[in-house]
């Protein structure tokens, strides 16, 4: 993984067999990154994608070995508990051009993967919410000290 900063974003360029998820906190935490936005693309042949059932309140991942296409991962950056939380939702296309997405719970890169982070200057932590079992946005820092 290589990485550079200009000003506000962080531009960072994964290698074949990097773990996307693993290497964005790695990031977020050498350069101090608490809150942003997250946007990538790249390849990869190995991922892991959750879709939420509400009214189960559980995640249901689906994996995915086979040569996949990012077309594109978006997501934010928070804290909880004190540490960098990440999350992300992928697109993920494959030879025959079908699409496949949800919450990235891993990636594994096959060729690159090219990753923007956008700072933001301010607070955003996460709370858990009871009535949908998400970790849930909150700009409350006082919540938290």
């Amino acid at each position: 993984m290589i990485y550079k900063t200009f000003g506000d974003t962080v531009a960072i360029r994964l290698e074949k067999g990097e773990e996307v998820l693993e290497s964005i906190k790695e990031v977020c935490e050498k350069e101090n990154i608490t809150a942003g936005t997250i946007q990538a693309l790249g390849a990869c042949d190995h991922a892991v994608v959750g879709v939420y059932n509400v009214e189960e309140k559980k995640y249901y991942a689906n994996t995915f070995d086979e040569a996949l296409e990012i077309t594109n991962l978006t997501g934010n950056i928070s804290v909880k508990n004190g540490e960098v939380y990440l999350h992300i939702h992928a697109t993920l296309g494959n030879e025959e051009g079908k699409c496949f997405g949800g919450h990235l719970n891993e990636a594994k890169i096959s060729a690159t993967c090219e990753i923007f982070i956008h700072k933001i200057n301010g607070y955003i932590g996460r709370i858990y919410d009871e009535n949908i079992g998400l970790n849930l946005i909150d700009f409350n820092k006082e919540r938290f000290i």
